[in-house]
């Protein structure tokens, strides 16, 4: 008899996913993101969260997007939130605008500050003065999961790793369900900082997050500027590559399916993963630790994308 292809977690359950998009620009990009979306839905992920930009920046793209997701698909959405650029009050006025639309799951992030990572933050006038007081106002606003950031290698702007477990420990107290890290490509250096969070208290789930390399030297600068590093084996993986975009593609999702799987040996249940509105690698990589798509569900996105 054919066993069941799905790769189960060290603890014997069923590993389980999350997608995250950003909202579109432009229609050719909403028609991308509707696709992958598409492409996507029938995994079942558990939930699928939709970015917030720099200062509120795509504030209402990221309203009309979750909005849809609600309303077309059976996914659940996690809208992306930020302290930067709008006061308490505005923040108020946004969470009430989610629960309107019927998410119920928030991301609750600081925010980079405006002038770059290598600038202080300052908080808004009027405004939350950490993630923390972020986290406490979207709880007391109403009945929402809240999932926060983790940095594995810790966040540029701290100085230790201790510092930025103190942060988690500080998110955790005022009500956060979960944390999702910043990518990363050591898994060593990922589960080091699971040890260090359970020394600290810290008893919500850790989830990885992870980023198919769609274009190695732009994955590359990213993460240098939010701290993760790029191990040399990794370069050499994409070296002579930047004009052979099949190779690097099949690379790619090697490079991403070592690491996926290799988090599963490890005791590893949930996968969140970046998609960049791409789904074609993301799916590879979820065919390869045995999930498959369940159309039954209905979780399909509209077939033909249209403006929001």
């Amino acid at each position: 008899m054919a066993q069941d292809p799905q790769r189960l977690s060290r603890s014997g359950s069923p590993v389980s996913v999350s997608f995250e998009f950003f909202p579109p620009k432009t229609p050719e990009m909403e028609a991308q993101l509707w696709e992958a979306i598409g492409r996507l839905a029938p995994l079942a992920p558990e939930f699928v969260s939709v970015t917030y930009g720099a200062g509120g920046s795509t504030r209402e793209r990221t309203h009309a997007t979750v909005a849809r997701l609600v309303k077309e698909t059976s996914l659940k959405p996690a809208a992306h939130l930020t302290c930067v650029g709008a006061s308490s009050a505005e923040i108020d006025a946004v969470v009430k605008g989610y629960a309107a639309a019927g998410v119920r799951h928030i991301v609750a992030l600081r925010g980079d500050p405006p002038g770059g990572l290598d600038t202080p933050y300052v908080a808004p006038r009027d405004g939350h003065q950490s993630t923390e007081a972020l986290v406490a106002a979207i709880k007391r606003a109403g009945d929402f999961e809240v999932s926060v950031s983790a940095y594995p290698e810790k966040h540029p702007q701290s100085p230790t790793l201790l510092h930025d477990i103190e942060a988690l420990k500080r998110k955790v107290d005022a009500g956060a369900d979960r944390a999702i890290t910043q990518f990363f490509f050591d898994n060593s250096a990922y589960l080091r900082f699971l040890d260090v969070a359970a020394a600290a208290g810290i008893t919500i789930p850790i989830v990885p997050g992870i980023v198919p390399v769609l274009n190695f030297k732009q994955t590359a600068n990213f993460a240098r500027k939010t701290g993760a590093s790029v191990p040399n084996w990794l370069a050499e993986r994409f070296e002579g590559l930047e004009d052979d975009p099949a190779t690097r593609r099949l690379v790619a999702a090697a490079v991403c399916a070592e690491q996926v799987i290799d988090l599963i040996d490890r005791g590893v249940d949930h996968l969140h993963f970046y998609t960049m509105n791409r789904a074609d690698l993301v799916f590879a990589i979820c065919h390869l630790i045995g999930l498959r798509a369940k159309p039954a569900a209905g979780a399909e996105a509209p077939a033909q994308p249209r403006s929001a």
